[in-house]
């Protein structure tokens, strides 16, 4: 398989392609990226670096979750869609400041 083959492939497929290599354990816990990763490297094709999440702080999360409830405040009220879903992130950011805030703590 090539490259462009394993990215079109789901993750349940490039698990069943994981587990015929010997060195890659853990299989059933990795995501689609970390797969693909894992079955080059024991391929010893070429590596592409994994993406990941910027690292977030206190203070650009409670940013993010101002500019979220001036959009909230902004948007009608008949559009009740919007508004839950700019609630429901607002309490998903609240939520993160309160776990960096114990882990620091």
């Amino acid at each position: 398989m090539e490259e462009k083959d394993l990215e079109n492939l789901t993750a349940t497929k490039l698990r069943e392609v994981a587990k015929q290599y010997e060195g890659i354990t853990g299989v059933h816990a990795m995501k689609k990226e970390e797969l693909i990763y894992a079955i080059r490297e024991a391929r010893g094709e070429p590596q592409k670096p994994i993406k990941k999440e910027k690292a977030q702080t206190i203070g650009s999360l409670k940013k993010q979750i101002k500019k979220l409830k001036e959009e909230k405040k902004s948007v009608l009220k008949k559009d009740k869609k919007t508004i839950t879903s700019l609630r429901r992130k607002i309490k998903r950011y609240r939520r993160l400041t309160r776990k960096f805030a114990k882990g620091k703590a």
